[in-house]
């Protein structure tokens, strides 16, 4: 009688009850402050300005998910591994997760990170990125 009448198992789209409670207590959490997104905004902004400094190309807009364009899917798998043997976890995107022509390193900034997280992801760009002829 239960899952035949019970939302969460009609509809895909509902939530279970633990869901909405967690979820109305992370909107509590974030109508208290606003130092996290405050944070996370500059982080973003920092990591931004850098990676653009250093010659990469991205996806503009004000997403904490960095998109850093590489074009070529091989590239963007060789330039990923690359940055992991530096000690920084990023992911490759390319067909078909993203169009033909339009690989790319998917980043995404934290409010966790620190200054000196992103000095060190931004060093291994640099470093990578001139090792595989993608900036000068």
């Amino acid at each position: 009688m239960l899952r035949q009448r019970s939302r969460p198992y009609l509809f895909s789209n509902s939530l279970a009850p633990s869901i909405v409670g967690a979820s109305n207590a992370v909107f509590d959490i974030l109508s208290s402050t606003t130092e996290l997104r405050d944070k996370l905004e500059s982080n973003t902004k920092y990591f931004k300005e850098k990676i653009i400094a250093a010659g990469f190309d991205i996806k503009p807009g004000d997403s904490p998910i960095v998109p850093i364009m590489l074009y070529d899917a091989a590239l963007s798998q060789q330039f990923a591994d690359k940055l992991l043997q530096e000690g920084v976890y990023a992911i490759g995107f390319f067909y078909p997760v993203v169009a033909k022509g339009a690989a790319r390193i998917r980043t995404q900034i934290s409010a966790a990170h620190s200054i000196a997280d992103l000095d060190k992801a931004i060093t291994a760009f640099i470093k990578v990125g001139k090792e595989l002829k993608v900036i000068q």
